[in-house]
């Protein structure tokens, strides 16, 4: 019995040595309810944690300590909550909370000036905190299979957006101030209930390439009609071309890419 335990403890210290050593901390599918004090009492010396596909319920308090944590993976988990002292984690770059039962994010989110990656989808979340609109690094919104009925206003202060995916709410209409993601790239509203779009959203959004709207109350004309719609068509059909080229266009789905082709075609 004690031969045991001591291998264990043997075994827990070598990887305690490892985590420090390299900074990497790796837990996905360990079947974990709670994050172990090894972690924690590393501090300064963790810049990657995944505990993606556990148990967890929450993330403690003393998260906040890991100053040094570039990407925290935890998705596929239990979590109903996140600590507000998350915004403590200045150095952090990517966060991932994918498929997890979060209804609300704290407004301390907005603290983590560095984050140029969040991923949130598959949760329960009702509202988004306008605090996001503080996340001037943020390349990557993704807040797609929730229970959104908008987007704050202050997203368009995310100047360095370039892919805003919001698939799979209630949404009804998008902020006027989305026209100020001047990088946006691809936005990804299907399955919402959107009636209309921002009048000047092609016409502002010069680096869009990529409008998905499948699944919503819009009619082609009313697409059509928009200011800079063949610019922006210009730009889509550039971007299809190029993935055409590259031979990575062809999926489960077929060719579909893009404004609701099937839609448009019967205008």
């Amino acid at each position: 019995m004690g031969c045991c335990v001591s291998k264990q403890q043997v075994a827990r210290t070598n990887r305690a040595a490892k985590w420090k050593t390299t900074g990497i901390v790796g837990l996905r599918d360990s079947n974990l309810k709670t994050l172990p004090n090894q972690v924690l009492d590393l501090a300064r010396s963790v810049r990657t944690l995944d505990v993606t596909h556990n148990r967890l319920v929450d993330l403690p308090v003393e998260i906040g300590g890991l100053v040094n944590l570039q990407r925290l993976m935890a998705s596929e988990n239990v979590l109903q909550r996140l600590p507000s002292t998350i915004g403590k984690l200045q150095s952090l770059k990517v966060l991932a909370l994918d498929e997890n039962r979060l209804t609300t994010l704290p407004d301390e989110l907005g603290l983590l000036v560095r984050l140029e990656r969040l991923s949130v989808s598959m949760n329960a979340l009702t509202s988004l905190p306008s605090a996001l609109g503080s996340l001037r690094n943020l390349t990557l919104l993704n807040v797609s299979h929730n229970k959104l009925m908008l987007l704050p206003e202050s997203l368009g202060s995310c100047y360095s957006l370039e892919e805003l995916l919001a698939n799979d709410n209630s949404i009804a209409e998008l902020p006027y101030s989305i026209c100020s993601l001047v990088h946006l790239k691809a936005l990804g509203m299907d399955n919402n209930k959107l009636t209309q779009l921002p009048p000047l959203l092609l016409k502002e959004c010069t680096s869009l390439q990529s409008l998905s709207i499948h699944g919503n109350p819009i009619t082609a004309e009313e697409l059509q009609l928009m200011d800079a719609f063949d610019e922006y068509e210009s730009r889509r059909q550039r971007k299809f071309n190029k993935q055409l080229d590259a031979n990575v266009m062809l999926n489960s789905k077929g060719l579909d890419e893009g404004v609701d082709l099937k839609l448009l075609n019967k205008a």
